[in-house]
């Protein structure tokens, strides 16, 4: 199976948002998804606020072959650093109350 990582649109009328998602690449643009991997609102005034990814599941969907579409690859260069810095944050943020007990 061919695996993407595409945006697949959801919303209303006039009202669009896109969730970033791991999908087989014959599916439609609005079929199943395999796994979800953030979102995309392109109506959000704050532009940081406006794509939120996964990147520890991004990454393993690249290393098992998914190819990112154009739009996608784009929003993956421009944010991966951001959201890899905050899950590692996060991470050390579980570790340490561990650490201490």
């Amino acid at each position: 199976m061919a695996v993407r990582i595409r945006m697949k649109q959801m919303g209303r009328t006039h009202r669009h948002y896109y969730r970033i998602v791991a999908i087989d690449h014959r599916q439609p643009r609005d079929g199943k998804v395999i796994e979800e991997l953030g979102t995309y609102d392109p109506h959000m005034t704050d532009k940081e606020k406006r794509v939120t990814l996964i990147p520890s599941r991004i990454k393993y969907w690249q290393s098992v072959g998914a190819k990112a579409s154009e739009n996608v690859a784009h929003f993956l260069t421009k944010y991966m650093a951001k959201f890899e810095e905050i899950e590692a944050q996060e991470a050390a943020a579980k570790a340490a109350p561990a650490a201490q007990a």
